[in-house]
């Protein structure tokens, strides 16, 4: 058992590698390369890993560039939700099957690919999400029977997720066009881009109809109070918070996402509870 959760750690880390290489050159429109420093040099083998590059020291470039801290937590964060992933396998036994295990270890890199794209750059990128969509679709036609949502399910989701949030992105481009009016200066930022649209469609090809419903209601809790946060942090450090501010908002939708994803169940008696 121990081997097993090893195992999953040592996939997990090299996941997280690759959605580094990919969070490095996908929001520039290049074709993904082997793992580089900022300024474009290539790394050596020993620090193709984020981590490696740390503990060896092998960090900053030749030019004197360095990588991020965002490189070995990216990797870390990749093997740490596998590992959560792997344990609600083991804990609910055959109910999950293992090639549904395969599907939602493949969709916790995605998850963190997305997060990092969104934070870096406010960007959830079409060439993320639609391969994704794609294997969400495939994942409810080889596994129904193991686990929601059926493929009928997850089309439903997938609607409703681009409803709802569709819906949310106009609203916000209109209020952001009155706002303009009224103040009489040019606002640029939406409170949601067409992106969360997509990847909140994702959510619901991933989730089905029912668990969307919760997940949204999830994003939407987690979403005001990570604002807070930003706004009482802001007042912290002595700095005025403007309300136009873009606010990345994948993350929350992916928060929402992955806890319905892995504790369907848990939240339905939580809910239940109330």
């Amino acid at each position: 058992m121990l081997l097993s959760y090893i195992v999953i750690g040592i996939i997990g880390l090299l996941a997280g590698g690759v959605m580094n290489a990919l969070a490095d050159d996908l929001p520039h429109y290049r074709r993904p390369r082997l793992p580089h420093y900022p300024e474009g040099s290539p790394r050596p083998l020993s620090a193709w890993l984020g981590l490696t590059a740390f503990v060896s020291g092998q960090r900053i470039a030749p030019d004197g560039s360095k990588l991020s801290w965002r490189y070995p937590l990216a990797e870390i964060g990749t093997a740490l939700a596998m590992l959560i992933t792997f344990a609600v396998k083991q804990q609910k036994g055959a109910e999950i099957s293992d090639l549904q295990l395969i599907f939602w270890l493949v969709y916790m890199a995605i998850f963190v690919l997305i997060v990092v794209i969104d934070i870096e750059h406010h960007l959830i990128l079409y060439s993320v999400i639609i391969p994704s969509c794609a294997l969400a679709i495939l994942d409810a036609v080889l596994t129904p029977a193991q686990h929601e949502p059926t493929l009928a399910r997850a089309l439903w989701g997938g609607a409703l997720g681009f409803g709802v949030f569709f819906l949310l992105y106009l609203g916000g481009i209109l209020y952001t066009y009155i706002s303009t009016k009224l103040q009489g200066r040019d606002i640029t930022e939406v409170a949601f881009g067409y992106g969360d649209v997509m990847l909140a469609t994702l959510s619901g090809l991933m989730l089905g109809l029912e668990p969307l419903i919760f997940a949204i209601f999830i994003t939407v809790f987690l979403g005001a109070l990570g604002a807070l946060l930003y706004i009482i942090g802001q007042r912290l450090a002595g700095r005025r918070y403007s309300l136009f501010t873009a606010l990345p908002y994948g993350p929350y939708i992916v928060a929402g996402t992955a806890i319905m994803l892995l504790f369907a169940q848990e939240v339905r008696f939580f809910m239940a509870g109330y």
